[in-house]
């Protein structure tokens, strides 16, 4: 299943300003979309490392999300016992 990844935010958290929070929405080949924020220790890292931590923090909610919908719209055949496309 193909995801595309928008940065929807970019903050310095507002309780603890040595983090960075980073949003996303992520959004399937259907148009199904998530929003989900990650917390990073920001440090002295780039705005790439930052993003590149917070979506691999993300990932587990992401996969978990985009599992739900890959058997929706595909035809159940009740003969043969399967999913098909």
């Amino acid at each position: 299943m193909s995801l595309t990844y928008k940065i929807k935010s970019y903050e310095t958290d507002i309780e603890d300003s040595s983090k960075t929070r980073v949003g996303f929405y992520v959004t399937d080949a259907q148009g199904n979309q998530l929003a989900v924020d990650k917390l990073v220790t920001t440090g002295s890292k780039s705005k790439q490392t930052i993003v590149t931590e917070a979506s691999n923090a993300a990932q587990d909610e992401i996969n978990d999300w985009a599992s739900q919908f890959e058997v929706v719209g595909k035809t159940w055949n009740p003969d043969t016992n399967s999913i098909e496309n």
